[in-house]
C-alpha cells in the first residue's frame, strides 16, 4: 500500500485510475495477465512522491508504446508481451515461468503485441517485492480485474471537473510491505523490492515533452540514469522495481518515452527524511502553473506566442474543466472560419470588417485545441489530422470567400486567378516542408555547416522571432490577411500574400537546399518509401519507370523533375487555351516524371521531386483556366485543386501517422499527377469551342475526385485506430 499520508492513491484516481493490491510479483503479473490485451497497462511504486502532472505526464499519454518517470512506468498494448517478459524475469529470477504466468506460453500472442522471443537479462536490484496486498475499486468481485466503463482518451479530466475521462490501461504497484494495482481500463502496478537504497536516476533523463517545451532552468540530465524524473534537493532515492523493468523495456528493444518534467518532482525516496525534503519540493512548485505553460507550444511564431497563447492557454484549462474535447474546439473553429468567408462573401465593408475579426477568432479557437490537447493530453492521430486538414479547408474557403466578395463589390473585380494562385503556392511551401521533414528527420549521419549555422542564430534571441516571421507560419498570414480583409480590398489581400508567400518560399527552399547539398547522411528504407508515396505517381508514370528502370543517380530525379515541370508550364502558357500543345508537353512531362521514380529517391535533392510534381499539376490547371476566358473556369479549377490538395495532404498526414499513403488503387483510380495533368490539358483542347464545356468538365473531374479521396479518407481516419503522434513538426504550418 502507499506510505501512510501519501497522497498517490488519490491522484492515481484523480487520473482516472481504480487502485487493486497484490500479495507480491507474481500476483501482479496475474493481475496484469487479466487485463484485456488493447488496454494500457503501467507499474508506479507505492512510495512515489512527486506532482500529479509528472504522474499524468508519464502514466496517460497516448503517444509512445512505452513511457516511464522515476518509479513510474506504463506501456501500451503493443508493448504488453515484452512488459510480461520482463515481469516474468522479474517474479521468477533464474527459472523458467509457470504456464500462464505472465510471459508463459498461454499469454505468448497478444493480438498486436510485440512477437520478438527471448527476454533482456536481469538489471541490477533484488529479483521483487517481498509481499504485498492489492486494492480495487468498489463495486467488483475479489480478484477480478476492474474496467472504467466508457474509457476514452487519457487524462482528458482537470481535477475537480465533473465530467472525466479515464487513459486505456491499468497501473499496479508493489513495494516491500503491499503493492498497490490500479486498473482503469488501462492498469498501473508499482513495484519495488526490499527497499534497497540506491543513488541511482534522481534526475531526469532526456526526453520530449509533449509540449515541446525545455526543461525549465535548473533542470539537469543525468547521462545513462536508470530512470527519469527530477528528484528533490539532496535527495539520493532507493531503489525502485518500476525502473528495473523500465530498464528491462529498454534492453529489450522498446523505446521508453521519458518526459521532461522540468521543476516538477518524481521520487521514490529512500527514508523518511528524503521523503520529507521530496514533500516540501513538491509544495514549492504549482505544477497547475507548469501545466498551463507546458500546453503552449514551444516553436509557434511571434503573434502566436505573444498575441494569441497569453489568454487562449486559459480558454483550454475552461475548455477541459468542462469536458470539452481538442477535436470540438477544432470543429468550432472550423465553423468560426466558415462564418467568416461568408462574411467576406457579401462584398460589404461591414461583411469584410467582420470577416476579418471572425478569422482571428477562428484562429484562437484553433491555438487552443492544441493547448487543450497538451494540457489534458489528449492526443489522437485523427484529432492531428483533423486540426490540420481544417486549417486548410478554412483557409481555402477564406480565400473563396474573398473571391466572391470582390466580385460582388464596387465594380466586380475578378480575382479568382489570385486566390488561386495563393492557394498553389501555399500548397506546394507546406510539401516542401513536408518532403524535406520526412527525407531527413532519421538520417543518419545528418551534419551540416548551414544547419550548425542555424543552431547558432536561434542561440540569439532576436534572430529567432526575425527567422520565424520570415516563413510566414500560420499565425502571422491570418492575422495579415484578417487586418488587410478589414481595411483594404481583396486584391491588395491577395498580393500582399502572394508576395509574403513567395518571399517565405524562397528563403525556406534555398535553406533546405543547402543544407541537403552540404550535409553527408544516409537516407533511410523509411525516408525512400515515404518520398515515393508523396512523388502520387499513376499508371503513366509507373509503366515509364519500369520501362526505364536505371540506377541510383546523384541529382538525376530532380533534374528530370525540373524539365519536366518546365515542360509542361512553358508550353501551356505558350501554347494558349485550345492549343495541343499543352497537351504534347504534359505527356512528355508524364514520361519525364516516370524516369524520376525510375530508381529509389536516395539522392541529396530528391526530396524536391514531390513539390515539383505538386507546381506542375497545379500550375497547369491555373495557366488554363486564366487563359480560357471562359466564364465559372477559375472558379471550377479552383475546387479542383482544391481537391487534388486535399489527397496530397490527406497522404501526408498518413505517413506521419505510421500508417502508409493512401491504397495504390486509389491512386492508380484518381490518375496520378501526371494523369491528371495529361486529361486536363486534352479537356481544353477538345472542349475550347464549346460553351461552358471546360467549365464544366473541370468541375464533373473536381467533383469526381472529391468524392473518391473524401469517401476513403474518412473511412480510414474513423476506422485505422492509427496511433497518437507528436504534434511539434517543426515550423509553425
Amino acid at each position: 500500500m502507499p506510505v501512510a499520508g501519501s497522497s498517490l492513491e488519490d491522484d492515481l484516481r484523480s487520473l482516472g485510475f481504480d487502485v487493486r493490491t497484490a500479495a507480491d510479483a507474481a500476483g501482479v503479473t496475474e493481475e496484469l495477465a487479466a487485463v484485456p490485451a488493447h488496454e494500457r497497462v503501467a507499474l508506479v511504486d507505492p512510495r512515489f512522491v512527486g506532482h500529479v502532472h509528472a504522474l499524468r505526464l508519464a502514466l496517460t499519454d497516448p503517444r509512445f508504446p512505452a513511457a516511464a518517470t522515476r518509479g513510474a512506468l506504463t506501456v501500451q498494448p503493443e508493448a504488453r508481451t515484452a512488459l510480461t517478459r520482463a515481469l516474468a524475469a522479474a517474479a521468477y529470477p533464474g527459472e523458467t515461468a509457470p504456464a500462464g504466468a505472465a510471459g508463459g506460453p498461454e499469454r505468448a500472442a497478444v493480438p498486436g503485441a510485440d512477437a520478438r522471443d527471448g527476454d533482456a537479462g536481469p538489471v541490477g536490484g533484488d529479483a521483487g517485492p517481498s509481499g504485498g496486498a492489492v486494492a480495487s475499486g468498489a463495486g467488483h468481485r475479489p480478484g477480478a480485474t476492474v474496467r472504467a466503463p466508457g474509457a476514452v482518451h487519457a487524462s482528458g479530466e482537470y481535477a475537480g471537473s465533473p465530467s472525466r475521462t479515464r487513459p486505456s490501461g491499468a497501473a499496479t504497484a508493489l513495494d516491500p510491505s503491499g503493492a498497490t494495482a490500479l486498473d482503469s481500463s488501462g492498469t498501473a502496478a508499482a513495484l519495488d523490492p526490499s527497499g534497497t537504497a540506491a543513488a541511482d536516476g534522481s534526475a531526469p533523463a532526456p526526453g520530449a515533452h509533449p509540449s515541446g517545451a525545455t526543461a525549465a532552468p535548473g533542470a539537469t540530465a543525468a547521462p545513462g540514469a536508470a530512470a527519469p524524473g527530477a528528484a528533490a534537493p539532496g535527495a539520493t532515492g532507493a531503489h525502485s522495481w518500476a525502473d528495473d523493468i523500465a530498464a528491462r523495456l529498454d534492453a529489450e528493444g522498446v523505446p521508453v518515452h521519458r518526459p521532461e518534467l522540468g521543476v516538477l518532482v518524481a521520487a521514490v525516496p529512500a527514508d523518511a527524511r528524503e521523503r520529507a525534503t521530496a514533500a516540501d519540493a513538491v509544495a514549492a512548485v504549482d505544477d497547475e502553473r507548469v501545466r498551463l505553460r507546458a500546453a503552449v507550444k514551444s516553436r509557434d511564431g511571434f503573434f502566436t506566442t505573444f498575441c494569441i497563447s497569453p489568454y487562449s492557454r486559459y480558454i483550454a484549462r475552461w475548455c477541459a474543466r468542462r469536458g470539452l474535447t481538442p477535436n470540438q474546439v477544432t470543429t468550432a473553429s472550423l465553423l468560426t472560419a466558415l462564418i467568416a468567408a461568408a462574411c467576406a462573401a457579401t462584398g460589404t465593408r461591414p461583411g469584410f470588417v467582420s470577416a476579418g475579426v471572425l478569422l482571428i477568432a477562428s484562429f484562437v479557437l484553433d491555438c487552443t485545441d492544441g493547448q487543450l490537447a497538451r494540457y489534458s493530453l489528449q492526443y489522437s492521430t485523427l484529432g492531428a489530422w483533423l486540426d490540420a486538414t481544417f486549417d486548410r479547408a478554412k483557409e481555402y474557403a477564406y480565400y473563396a470567400g474573398l473571391a466572391l466578395g470582390a466580385a460582388r463589390a464596387g465594380g466586380g473585380d475578378d480575382v479568382w486567378a489570385l486566390a488561386l494562385g495563393a492557394m498553389v503556392l501555399q500548397t506546394c511551401r507546406h510539401v516542401v516542408d513536408f518532403a524535406f521533414s520526412e527525407a531527413n528527420h532519421d538520417a543518419t549521419g545528418n551534419t551540416s555547416p548551414t544547419a550548425a549555422l542555424s543552431g547558432r542564430l536561434d542561440s540569439v534571441g532576436w534572430t529567432v522571432w526575425a527567422r520565424r516571421m520570415i516563413v510566414l507560419p500560420i499565425g502571422e498570414r491570418w492575422a495579415m490577411i484578417a487586418v488587410l480583409t478589414a481595411f483594404t480590398t481583396p486584391r491588395i489581400t491577395f498580393y500582399a500574400l502572394l508576395v509574403g508567400c513567395a518571399l517565405a518560399a524562397c528563403y525556406t527552399t534555398a535553406g533546405r537546399v543547402l543544407r541537403s547539398l552540404t550535409r553527408r547522411a544516409e537516407r533511410t528504407d523509411r525516408a525512400v518509401r515515404a518520398l515515393a508515396e508523396l512523388t502520387d505517381s499513376g499508371p503513366l508514370a509507373e509503366a515509364v519507370a519500369k520501362a526505364a528502370a536505371r540506377g541510383a543517380g546523384s541529382y538525376l530525379a530532380p533534374l528530370s523533375a525540373v524539365l519536366g515541370a518546365a515542360a509542361v508550364l512553358a508550353g501551356t502558357a505558350a501554347g494558349g487555351f485550345g492549343s495541343w500543345l499543352p497537351v504534347g508537353c504534359a505527356v512528355l512531362y508524364a514520361v519525364l516524371a516516370g524516369v524520376a521514380v525510375a530508381a529509389p529517391l536516395k539522392g541529396p535533392l530528391d526530396w524536391l521531386v514531390p513539390p515539383l510534381f505538386r507546381a506542375a499539376e497545379y500550375g497547369t490547371i491555373l495557366i488554363l483556366a486564366a487563359r480560357s476566358e471562359v466564364n465559372g473556369a477559375l472558379p471550377a479549377a479552383f475546387g479542383l485543386v482544391a481537391a487534388v490538395a486535399y489527397h496530397h495532404y490527406d497522404t501526408v498526414y498518413r505517413i506521419r501517422g505510421g500508417t502508409g499513403a493512401p491504397p495504390r488503387r486509389l491512386v492508380r483510380a484518381i490518375g496520378g499527377h501526371e494523369g491528371r495533368t495529361v486529361v486536363v490539358t486534352a479537356a481544353a483542347a477538345l472542349l475550347h469551342d464549346q460553351n461552358q464545356g471546360f467549365t464544366i468538365a473541370l468541375t464533373a473531374l473536381a467533383a469526381a475526385l472529391a468524392l473518391a479521396v473524401l469517401i476513403e479518407s474518412i473511412r480510414f481516419w474513423v476506422s485505422s485506430g492509427a496511433p497518437a503522434v507528436h504534434d511539434e513538426t517543426g515550423e509553425p504550418a
